[in-house]
């Protein structure tokens, strides 16, 4: 469960400051999707930044699992929620073995039998074990994405925060990315915070979506109004008809 209260964000201060995120609230329920869409520049990925913990310039209230969550962050609840990065190459280090990458979260939380879990969380994404050998750029753009998720499962944390999951991937294997975050929600019983621009992907995966604007929620949809085309705002009328043009 995702609970958050008035998170403000303003980088900079005085003439050059920027009000990123403005005082916005919302909650999302144990095993929810949750999406919040919007252009480019609008501050969900910001939203996303401060639950993670990689964004301490925020004032308001977060609680994950009903446990307030402050600035810094102990051990367990850096482990509460982990993220899945828009540019799966990106996210990854080059030069480090994909095995590396899987075992460095496993190290920092003290775990042992990391190179067992390794194997696992290969296998439970749907990549052969001996994926744990090859390197970044010996994967394709879809397999990369599905060392992220392992990544992001590896400390079994009971929330995930997605942003852009799909879309530096091929069409083609956009479904198969978003099947998977799907199964891998139904069988552990996970939450999501889902940010993308894409509303046929929200419209796959969430159960209700708020729409920003300019670091705001200007609209709330349910499942139904993302399938029947309904919106309550101008703007969110207008993400919908930009959304038609481009399909």
């Amino acid at each position: 469960m995702i609970n958050v209260r008035d998170l403000d964000v303003v980088f900079a201060s005085g003439k050059s400051s920027n009000h990123v995120v403005r005082g916005i609230s919302f909650q999302v329920n144990e095993g929810e999707t949750l999406g919040i869409v919007g252009e480019s520049g609008c501050g969900k990925s910001t939203v996303l930044r401060c639950l993670a913990g990689m964004e301490a310039g925020w004032t308001g209230q977060i609680e994950l699992g009903a446990k307030p969550i402050g600035k810094k962050r102990s051990r367990e609840e850096l482990k509460f929620a982990q993220m899945v990065f828009q540019d799966p190459y990106g996210s990854l280090h080059p030069r480090h073995r994909i095995g590396t990458a899987l075992a460095e979260p496993l190290r920092s939380m003290g775990h042992a039998d990391i190179w067992l879990k390794v194997e696992r969380a290969l296998i439970q994404v749907g990549l052969p074990a001996s994926f744990a050998n090859r390197f970044p750029h010996e994967l394709s753009g879809g397999q990369r994405q599905r060392v992220a998720i392992a990544r992001a499962l590896i400390l079994s944390p009971p929330i995930l925060l997605l942003d852009e999951p799909t879309s530096a991937l091929d069409v083609s294997v956009q479904a198969e990315i978003l099947n998977l975050l799907a199964d891998q929600r139904e069988e552990k019983g996970l939450t999501y915070l889902l940010v993308s621009h894409d509303l046929a992907v929200i419209a796959h995966m969430c159960d209700r979506v708020l729409i920003m604007k300019n670091g705001c929620f200007v609209d709330e949809l349910t499942k139904a109004d993302l399938q029947a085309g309904v919106t309550h705002d101008a703007y969110a009328r207008e993400l919908f008809e930009a959304s038609f043009m481009e399909a």
